[in-house]
């Protein structure tokens, strides 16, 4: 049998390999640019949907898990963060879609069981035909125990699907851990075909006590994002896809910076300065907590609706549960079921306030009912990112405000979240841009569609 060389070629690229099935099950509940997420990665098989917060991951990773079962047989697996393993069983419902959080010794015959990432270790791959990763950016750490342990769960399934907002396009490890986790380049490897790296090497992380920073190389920028393409779909909204965005337009987003003045100067200081240095803005924290925690407390205290309080070192939120009355604080000593109790008892308006961590409460659940958010800047703009849009997401009727509380010497701090912010957006924009050609989708600036429909359609 001959082939010819073009033909052989064009087998050997990624976004030839499509390993699934055609949909089985298809609802009216889905949106035009969710059917279509689904069905692409339906059809794919091994797929990872970058989708903005609000745009439906969650009815895409439960029709997705049925279609498979449906086909197949058997059990699939959704992984979530904590607590949102139970947002997951309500969504189920108000979708006529069963899921479980089922015992891993009394699974059943066949179905949708979900479980938080922290229960895995208890689950056995052999028992599940496919598995769905929701925020898997929890992937990002490629020496992490965690992404390892992922990793090593879904090596030998042939159906997988990960679901993140935040897989950040100028975070190449994370699109590295990514693509490894559902069985396509490791991540080493994907960084030694298109990237080089500031020691000229193969290493990673650190050298010599030097980070290393890894750049495109100057040929591979088109075929790195088209590789991409072959197995992500990315959209901050459904024009991104080339549909129309009706419901899914957000409200305003008013952020509010709030500079209070340190009551303890460094010392030998006459007045305060810009902190210089990680360790300087880390001793800044810790001599600003009194002042910042009370700012914000009064802020919390001087209205009724819904607050979240989100925090980043122990004493600011202990502090804040004592200044705020009506506050629950979710804190890492407390046990996972105390978190989950916590956490949906803000969701379902037990609770006014939230104080808690982005880290522990900032990825997968939805809290709609708030729109006032509370925060203190850190370097980390995933984070702020993802504790701004628990609350500023689609479904959201109201504009959102966000105080950000500082002191005059982590103004470097603020501005560099705020760079970032300015990075990530415009790297988004470039990978949903090439991921658009690729689709032979054409986008106006009026984000209408012009031409084309994507490829899978």
């Amino acid at each position: 049998m001959t082939i010819d060389y073009q033909d052989f070629l064009i087998e050997k690229t990624h976004d030839r390999t499509f390993s699934g099935f055609d949909p089985v099950y298809m609802p009216d509940f889905l949106f035009p640019h969710q059917s279509a997420l689904v069905e692409w990665a339906i059809k794919k098989g091994k797929a990872a949907i970058f989708a903005d917060c609000g745009m439906g991951k969650t009815p895409i990773a439960l029709v997705w898990a049925k279609n498979v079962i449906d086909k197949h047989g058997g059990r699939v697996l959704i992984l979530t963060p904590l607590a949102v393993a139970a947002q997951f069983v309500m969504e189920g419902k108000k979708f006529g879609i069963e899921v479980t959080r089922a015992d891993p010794d009394n699974l059943p015959d066949t179905g949708i069981v979900v479980a938080n990432y922290e229960r895995l270790k208890h689950y056995d791959s052999s028992d599940f035909v496919g598995c769905v990763c929701d925020e898997s950016s929890i992937l990002k750490n490629y020496s992490g125990v965690r992404k390892t342990e992922i990793t090593d769960f879904v090596r030998k399934m042939k159906y997988r699907l990960l679901a993140t907002a935040t897989a950040a396009p100028n975070d190449y490890h994370e699109l590295g851990t990514s693509s490894e986790a559902l069985g396509y380049l490791g991540y080493m490897d994907m960084l030694n075909k298109f990237f080089r790296n500031t020691m000229n090497n193969s290493a990673s992380g650190r050298h010599r006590g030097q980070v290393i920073k890894w750049r495109l190389k100057g040929h591979a920028e088109r075929p790195f994002w088209r590789w991409v393409c072959s197995w992500a779909r990315a959209a901050r909204k459904p024009s991104d896809l080339g549909f129309d965005d009706g419901p899914f337009e957000l409200p305003p987003l008013t952020e509010i910076v709030h500079v209070v003045t340190v009551s303890k100067i460094a010392e030998g200081m006459l007045f305060e300065l810009p902190s210089v240095g990680l360790q300087e803005q880390r001793d800044e924290r810790k001599r600003s907590i009194k002042d910042r925690c009370e700012k914000m407390a009064v802020l919390a205290n001087d209205t009724t609706d819904p607050v979240i309080c989100w925090c980043h070192l122990n004493d600011e939120g202990d502090m804040l549960a004592k200044l705020i009355p009506d506050a629950v604080q979710v804190s890492g000593k407390d046990s996972d079921a105390a978190k989950e109790e916590k956490l949906l008892g803000f969701q379902s308006g037990k609770y006014r306030v939230l104080v808690t961590k982005p880290k522990i409460g900032a990825w997968g659940l939805n809290f709609q009912h708030c729109n006032r958010v509370m925060t203190f800047p850190s370097h980390s703009f995933e984070q702020y990112y993802q504790s701004i849009r628990r609350c500023w997401r689609f479904g959201q009727d109201r504009e959102v405000f966000v105080d950000i509380i500082t002191t005059e010497g982590e103004q470097d701090v603020l501005k560099n979240l705020h760079r970032k912010k300015g990075q990530a957006e415009e790297m988004f924009g470039n990978l949903v841009a090439e991921m658009n050609k690729e689709m032979g989708i054409t986008i106006t600036d009026d984000h209408t569609k012009e031409m084309g429909v994507p490829s899978w359609l």
